[in-house]
C-alpha cells in the first residue's frame, strides 16, 4: 500500500492473466452496500505526447477537470520510471439515465520522459488475453461526433442507427486517440428492466437524458444477479 500524489491510499494487483488493475479511493457510490470495491471508475493510459493527449481527453470527450499535473519517478506506479502524468476527472452529471449508477469519471494519462514507449496494441486481435478497449456511456453521440471530426478525430467505426441485440439495443461507434488507443461509445437505446417477466426500457422514447430512479436501477441489478 502506498500514496498517491493525492495522499490517497492506493495498490496495485494482477489477474490470473497479468493485467494490472489498481485499487483507487472511490469518492462516488450508488449504494450504500458495504463492498470493498464498486467497479470500475476509470483507466491509466500510455501516451507519447502528453499535451496533444490531453487536449483529445479535455477537448473531444469532455474530461475536463485537470486534478494535477506532475513528472518525476512515484512510488505509486508499478515501474520507478521517469514520467509525466496528468489525473483528469468528470464529477458525474445529474442526467443521462445512468448517471447515478455510473458517478465520477477518472482518467489518468502517462508519457515515459526516457522516450522507450511501446505501443501495447500492436498487432492485437479481438479475443486475444487483455484489455483491447476503453467504453463509455454516451448521451447525443451524433453531437460527439461532429465535435471530434470538427477537431480532427473520425470514427472509425459507426453503427450509426440502433444496433439491435436480441431485444436491447444502441448505437455503438469508435474513435482512437491520438496514440490509437480504441474508445467504444455507446448510446443505449433499449435495455432489459426485468428479463424473467420480460419487461424493457426504451430509453429513446423515455427521455436519453432523463436519469433512471434508484429503484429502477436496483431492478435491473436482481435481473443481472439473477442470469
Amino acid at each position: 500500500m502506498v500514496e498517491d500524489p493525492l495522499a490517497e491510499r492506493t495498490f496495485w494487483m494482477k489477474d490470473p492473466w497479468g493485467n494490472r488493475f489498481q485499487l483507487v479511493h472511490g469518492q462516488s457510490w450508488f449504494d450504500a452496500e458495504p463492498l470493498a470495491v464498486g467497479g470500475v471508475c476509470g483507466a491509466v493510459i500510455g501516451v507519447s505526447d502528453m499535451d496533444r493527449a490531453v487536449a483529445f481527453y479535455t477537448q473531444v470527450l469532455g474530461i475536463r477537470e485537470i486534478v494535477y499535473d506532475r513528472s518525476g519517478v512515484f512510488a505509486d506506479l508499478p515501474e520507478a520510471t521517469e514520467v509525466r502524468r496528468v489525473l483528469l476527472r468528470k464529477v458525474g452529471e445529474n442526467f443521462g439515465a445512468f448517471s447515478r449508477l455510473l458517478g465520477n469519471t477518472r482518467i489518468e494519462l502517462i508519457q515515459r520522459l526516457d522516450g522507450q514507449g511501446v505501443k501495447i496494441f500492436e498487432g492485437r486481435c479481438w479475443g486475444d488475453r487483455g484489455f483491447i478497449h476503453l467504453c463509455f456511456d454516451s448521451i447525443n453521440l451524433e453531437g460527439l461526433k461532429n465535435r471530434a471530426e470538427s477537431m480532427g478525430h473520425l470514427f472509425t467505426v459507426d453503427s450509426d442507427q440502433t444496433f439491435r441485440m436480441g431485444k436491447a439495443g444502441g448505437r455503438f461507434a469508435y474513435l482512437e486517440d491520438p496514440d490509437g488507443t480504441l474508445i467504444e461509445m455507446v448510446e443505449t437505446h433499449k435495455v432489459p428492466l426485468f428479463k424473467p417477466l420480460g419487461l424493457y426500457l426504451d430509453l429513446q422514447r423515455r427521455g436519453m437524458y432523463k436519469v433512471l430512479p434508484d429503484w429502477m436501477l436496483r431492478i435491473m441489478g436482481w435481473s443481472k444477479r439473477n442470469d
